[in-house]
């Protein structure tokens, strides 16, 4: 447990990061040593112990209090995460996308403001899509639903509902047992799908 909480994380010398991530750094002399980021506030302060006992700092000012050698508390802490080169080519490659994407946007947004009559059109074209896409999908239950009659009228009334005059290999079988509920309102939310 320890003695003093530092930060929302809790331990000495880790922060949170932003994505979720825990930092951990320690302080020698006037240098700061960023030992890393790790999944859990835990972790970080192992590694941030290891590297207080590596530095021969009191015992008072680590997280930990049940570790007694510089031994235990390396076997404790966590293996640091080595930065390969396929990180580094990885983590260039997610940038030269997000500038790519904020690049897109800008040329967006100016095209907008230099061609509104286009944007009018494609706000036109997709409104006109979903219409034919909605009207489509009202075709599709009408279609069901006289499919599914048609089957129930096929059919010869028995005391305890209906005995079929056809089998189970025929069409009319599964229209039987269409679902013909309404499932989708007119409004769905799939039309977002068009935008």
């Amino acid at each position: 447990m320890p003695p003093r909480c530092r930060g929302a994380s809790g331990y000495h010398g880790v922060r949170q990061r932003p994505n979720g991530g825990f930092y951990s750094e320690i302080r020698s002399g006037q240098l700061r040593l960023g030992l890393g980021t790790f999944k859990t506030a835990h972790e970080a302060a192992r590694a941030f112990d290891a590297a207080a006992w590596r530095l021969g700092r009191p015992r008072q000012q680590m997280n930990f209090h049940d570790v007694h050698t510089l031994q235990q508390a390396l076997d404790v802490a966590p293996s640091p995460r080595l930065r390969t080169a396929q990180d580094r080519a990885e983590h260039a490659e997610r940038q030269r996308r997000l500038l790519v994407a904020h690049e897109d946007e800008w040329v967006m947004a100016e095209w907008r403001q230099r061609h509104p009559e286009d944007v009018t059109y494609e706000q036109a074209y997709w409104a006109r899509r979903r219409e034919e896409e909605t009207q489509r999908r009202r075709d599709e239950r009408l279609d069901r639903r006289r499919r599914k009659a048609l089957a129930l009228s096929q059919c010869e009334i028995v005391e305890n509902g209906c005995q079929m005059i056809f089998t189970s290999d025929d069409d009319r079988w599964e229209d039987m047992w269409l679902d013909t509920s309404d499932q989708t309102s007119d409004d769905d939310d799939d039309d977002d799908d068009w935008e």
